[in-house]
């Protein structure tokens, strides 16, 4: 298994929204496609805006229902956008990176993803932790 580059491993295939979305928009599509990262990108230039995480979605959410209760939850949900949450101060990295760099930022820090952006900060694709779990795997069933 030839695994060495960032390409080798990344989700290219991800889910996004806009940002136009709402976080009841972001909180439908997290609990029926079962995700937890979310990047938001500007339709036009395809360009990375941020990655809204399960984490701040549901600190947002019990934040919600704190101040403003159980029957307003959907209408503030509706009201929230997802700009307004979203990381937008995260790392990226290029398809091309080795994986060593990648192991090193998962061991680092406490995020659960990593987005792949080219030059132009256009978003490409996206490793999780659970991409690395996943390539242990494999690594441990070729062994034997």
């Amino acid at each position: 298994m030839a695994l060495e580059r960032v390409c080798d491993i990344m989700t290219r295939d991800l889910l996004t929204l806009d940002q136009t979305a709402t976080l009841k928009d972001a909180h439908d599509l997290m609990r029926e496609k079962s995700i937890r990262h979310i990047p938001v990108v500007d339709p036009l230039t395809g360009k990375l805006l941020g990655v809204l995480t399960q984490k701040r979605m549901l600190a947002t959410i019990m934040g919600l229902l704190s101040d403003y209760g159980v029957s307003a939850l959907e209408r503030r949900e509706r009201q929230c956008r997802v700009m307004e949450i979203l990381d937008s101060d995260l790392e990226s990295v290029d398809a091309q990176a080795p994986l060593t760099e990648v192991v090193q930022f998962f061991l680092s820090n406490k995020h659960g993803c990593l987005t792949v952006v080219d030059e132009e900060g256009r978003l490409q694709g996206m490793v999780t932790s659970s991409d690395f779990v996943r390539l242990c795997a494999g690594l441990l069933k070729e062994r034997g």
